[in-house]
């Protein structure tokens, strides 16, 4: 006899996701058609015992009705075919068996009728009885969730909270247990009906041998065996139900015995997995609904490939809600809620702000978003890829946030400020092409995650009309600004990633390394706010201009920039080496130090760094009047005449961008 192959997992009940409940629902729907079923072949049933005068009609009927089981299309497959087989053998001897007596009634009811009753009576309205208590259960689970997650994160009640919690412990344990009961009850039905369709047709079929003597012999020689097999089906089926009930029952006092803590939200034991390339999981998801207020759904949500899907309960499957190839994610705060996250599309135009359940779903959602935005699940082995890329990013970078924080006993670290370097075209490099990252940057090197302007350079700035001085002693003439007779002036919007001290300046590798380090900090440390600045390129000079006060954050003369490119890859990264003197040592000359800046622009990388080149070639043609007016006879000129490089860019030039964009690190 072949076992039923079709069971809820009671592992699965405490997760309670969509597609437990999508298979939960083919059972319930599975029990429906039964219960339907069973009343139909009960009221066959009752009419073959209540009326004697239509025996002849209602033995017809219901050896239609046995018939009739091998075309019931169930949720969870058609009957088995040996079961359908007998049903139908049984059908054949009811038609021959057309005539009953008034004292069969009585064997009828006790072996026909009343099996039929009892497993309608006793099974299905416990099935129906349970799902009514699971009902309960998960929407009593589901309010207690409602009320923990709005628990504020400012002006925290640790009373208020540890009554929530032990509300959700409780609900949760509560719903567990009904839903445990309720996949064993549904289990143990696939065996139950298999034995309720048989056993009544067995005592009946008996009953009609006891009773006609007359036909005694006939009937027996050609049913003895067929009804002995019958018997050992249903004996057999009803030992699989024992074992499968008892399997069942040490299954839920071992599900059950777990610590309270398994019930309680925000109490995860098990530390922060960051190299995660799949997730799945409950989150709450902030959606408007008018023009100020907002609603927070609670869905599943999981990672497929390089998307992000969604499944709402009662859903067969789960739908695409962002592609997150070379998304942004970012911790936002959130109307007293906590962990909270934000997912940007690379475009911007589309976002959402989710809520995780606790501090480590928090963490290992941003992480897992970070890694699929990179495009790791791509490659051969992306868990090998998400791991290495992992441990090689925290052992190459110190991360700071400011200019005073800096690891103790650095040798020199006046050379990882992006002030510290200072004016000096004619400096010399490092010889040699460097291959290893220790040769281009040191271990341990420090990052600039931003470019904090001091107070007082603000007011000085504002009181010289957006003249930035020099924080470094500098005379004016060292570090003057733009003059109005510039040939090339040309404005980008960028972002500022980071920038760090180097080894060299005449080798773009050190750029390639600086970016790999400087994007690694900030996906390991959870660095993903950046702020939108203006990148003047002139013939004489590069400035960071802050877009709002136009006050201007950092300026380079165009001599001290020694090397410059975009990244391979990611068109929009660019980034350039300044060299600068090291007078530490007391040489009166200095030593050359070098830093490298990365930059993420709303343009091609490209574009900059040809912007760059062809302000060093004016700043080279200035010194050869000849060449000058070669220079500008080939290029086009603006009305005013300055050299038209590129269209202008109204988008990023004429408007001011808002703070704490979105970076793709």
């Amino acid at each position: 006899m072949p076992a039923v192959h079709h069971k809820l997992l009671l592992e699965d009940a405490l997760q309670d996701s969509p597609q437990t409940r999508s298979l939960l629902s083919v059972f319930e729907e599975d029990a429906g058609m039964l219960t339907d079923y069973t009343n139909q072949l009960l009221q066959s049933m009752q009419r073959v015992f209540g009326a004697q005068s239509e025996m002849g009609l209602a033995t017809e009927q219901l050896s239609q009705q046995l018939l009739d089981y091998e075309k019931k299309n169930f949720a969870l497959g058609k009957g088995d075919e040996e079961v359908i087989t007998t049903l139908q053998n049984f059908a054949k001897t009811v038609g021959e068996l057309n005539s009953l007596h008034s004292e069969l009634a009585n064997q009828m009811a006790d072996s026909m009728v009343f099996p039929l009753i009892q497993f309608r009576e006793k099974d299905l309205t416990e099935i129906s009885t349970l799902k009514e208590i699971y009902g309960i259960a998960t929407d009593e689970h589901e309010a207690a969730m409602v009320k923990y997650s709005r628990l504020p994160k400012k002006k925290e009640n640790e009373k208020l909270k540890s009554d929530f919690v032990k509300e959700v412990a409780y609900t949760r344990r509560k719903q567990h247990q009904a839903s445990l009961q309720y996949y064993c009850a549904l289990n143990a039905l696939q065996y139950r009906k298999r034995v309720a369709m048989l056993e009544p047709m067995l005592g009946y079929t008996q009953a009609q041998i006891g009773f006609f003597k007359k036909g005694i012999e006939l009937v027996s020689k050609k049913m003895d065996s067929f009804l002995t097999s019958v018997s050992n089906m249903t004996q057999n089926i009803q030992a699989q139900l024992d074992t499968e009930a008892e399997a069942m029952r040490v299954s839920q006092r071992e599900l059950l015995s777990v610590e309270d803590t398994v019930y309680m939200p925000d109490k995860d034991t098990e530390p922060v997995n960051r190299t995660l390339i799949q997730k799945a999981g409950f989150l709450n998801i902030r959606n408007k609904t008018g023009l100020v207020t907002t609603a927070w759904d609670r869905l599943y949500f999981f990672t497929q490939g390089g998307n992000l899907m969604c499944q709402p309960r009662g859903a067969v499957a789960g739908g695409m809600v962002l592609d997150l190839d070379n998304s942004s994610v970012m911790a936002v705060e959130c109307e007293d809620r906590r962990y909270c996250f934000q997912i940007t599309s690379p475009t911007g135009k589309t976002s959402m702000i989710l809520q995780a359940e606790s501090k480590r779903e928090y963490e290992e959602w941003i992480c897992t978003v970070n890694n699929i935005s990179r495009q790791i699940y791509l490659t051969d082995n992306p868990e090998a890829v998400a791991i290495r890329l992992n441990q090689t990013a925290i052992q190459a970078v110190t991360p700071i946030t400011s200019f005073e924080k800096r690891p103790e006993g650095s040798p020199n670290p006046d050379r990882a400020k992006p002030g510290g370097v200072n004016a000096a075209s004619g400096g010399s490099q490092k010889s040699g092409a460097a291959t290893e990252p220790e040769d281009l940057i040191a271990p341990g090197t420090p990052i600039q995650f931003d470019i904090m302007l001091p107070a007082s350079e603000f007011q000085d700035q504002n009181r010289a009309g957006g003249r930035r001085t020099n924080p470094f002693g500098e005379t004016d003439d060292d570090c003057s600004t733009e003059s109005d007779d510039s040939l090339l002036q040309q404005v980008f919007a960028v972002r500022f990633q980071g920038s760090m001290a180097v080894r060299c300046g005449n080798n773009q590798e050190v750029i390639y390394e600086a970016m790999r380090q400087v994007l690694a900090a900030r996906a390991i440390h959870n660095i993903f706010r950046t702020t939108e600045s203006h990148l003047m390129v002139t013939s004489s000079s590069l400035r960071l201009i802050d877009p709002q006060t136009q006050v201007t954050r950092i300026s380079f003369q165009l001599g001290e920039v020694c090397q410059f490119a975009a990244h391979q890859e990611n068109g929009r990264l660019m980034g350039f080496v300044v060299e600068g003197r090291d007078w530490s040592d007391g040489d009166e000359e200095g030593e050359p130090s070098f830093s490298a800046f990365v930059f993420e622009s709303n343009t091609e990388g490209e574009k900059i760094c040809y912007t760059i080149s062809l302000a060093k070639e004016i700043a080279e043609a200035k010194k050869d009047p000849e060449a000058l007016a070669q220079l500008m006879k080939n290029m086009p000129l603006t009305n005013d005449g300055k050299f038209l490089l590129l269209e202008p860019e109204t988008g990023d030039t004429t408007n001011g961008a808002e703070d704490d964009l979105e970076s793709e690190a």
